[in-house]
C-alpha cells in the first residue's frame, strides 16, 4: 500500500532507529536497564579500555567534574538515561554494553513487521542504506547483525551517531552525513519520528518522511508539516538512476 504524496525518486533512504524502525518501548523497558545494571562495573574495571576512558573523559568535560569518581560518574549516567538525554558519551558505554549483550546472546533487537520487507526491497531496487541514530555506531551495528529476522548488516551502507556526524537536530549534521555518504542532499530521503530532526534534515535540503507509530513517545506531537506515514508500507521510494 502507498499514500499518494509519498513517492520519492531518490538514491539513498537515511533511516532513525527508535521510534522509526523499532519500538521505543523495547529501548526504554530492555535495553536501558540492561546498561544500568552494568554501569558500574564497566567504569571500575574496564576504565582503562579506550572507548570507555574517552566516554569517561567527556561525562567529566560535560559535568564540569574533571575529578569525578565512577560513583559519580555512574549518577551521572543514571540521570541522563532518566531524562533520555542523547549525550554522547552515555550512548558510547551504552554502545560498549549493548554490543557485548548482543554477542552473548542476551539481547536480540526490534524492528516493526513492516521494517525489515520494505528494506529489502529498497535495497533490491538498488537504494543506498543508512542508519543515523542517537545511539552509538557499536550499537546500531549490533543491533542490526543480532535481528529476529537474521543479520541484517548487509543491507545497510554506512551508520552514522551523534559522535561521527553530530547531533540530530543541527542542519549540519546532515550536511555532514551528505558529504561522507557523496549523495547530494536533494536525493537523500530521511525517515524519523522526531519533528525537531526532520526540521533539520529538511532545511539541510533533504527529504523528508515522519514516522508516526500508535504508542510511540511522538505519535500525539505529530511531525509538524512533514509527510508522515504509520508504517513504511505507506512509502513508495525507487532510484531511477540505478542500474540494478
Amino acid at each position: 500500500m502507498s499514500v499518494p504524496g509519498l513517492t520519492y525518486d531518490v538514491d539513498a533512504v537515511v533511516l532513525d532507529i527508535e521510534g522509526t524502525t523499532s519500538a521505543t518501548g523495547f529501548v526504554v523497558d530492555v535495553l536501558y536497564p540492561y546498561s544500568r545494571a552494568r554501569f558500574a562495573e564497566l567504569l571500575t574495571e574496564r576504565a582503562e579500555e579506550p572507548a570507555v576512558a574517552r566516554a569517561i573523559a567527556q561525562v567529566r568535560e560535560l559535568t564540569g567534574e574533571p575529578d569525578a569518581d565512577a560513583a559519580a560518574i555512574e549518577k551521572t549516567l543514571n540521570a541522563w538515561l532518566d531524562e533520555d538525554r542523547k549525550a554522547t558519551p552515555l550512548k558510547s558505554l551504552q554502545g560498549v554494553l549493548w554490543s557485548e549483550g548482543f554477542a552473548r546472546g542476551d539481547l536480540v533487537s526490534h524492528f516493526y513487521d513492516d521494517v525489515v520487507p520494505r528494506l529489502r526491497a529498497w535495497h533490491a531496487a538498488g537504494l543506498r542504506l543508512y542508519v543515523y541514530s542517537s545511539g552509538a555506531v557499536s550499537a546500531q551495528r549490533a543491533w542490526f547483525t543480532n535481528s529476529p529476522a537474521g543479520d541484517l548488516t548487509s543491507l545497510v551502507r554506512g551508520l552514522y551517531d551523534t559522535e561521527n556526524a553530530g547531533p540530530k537536530q543541527e542542519p549540519e549534521s546532515y550536511r555532514r552525513i551528505a558529504g561522507a555518504t557523496g549523495v547530494a542532499a536533494d536525493r537523500l530521503l530521511f525517515l524519523s519520528d522526531r519533528p525537531g530532526e526532520l526540521d533539520a534534515a529538511r532545511e539541510a535540503g533533504w527529504h523528508t518522511v515522519g514516522v508516526r507509530r500508535p504508542g510511540e513517545p511522538y505519535f500525539e506531537q505529530g511531525v509538524g508539516d512533514h509527510a508522515q506515514a504509520g508504517t513504511f508500507d505507506e512509502i513508495t521510494v525507487s532510484n531511477s538512476r540505478s542500474t540494478s
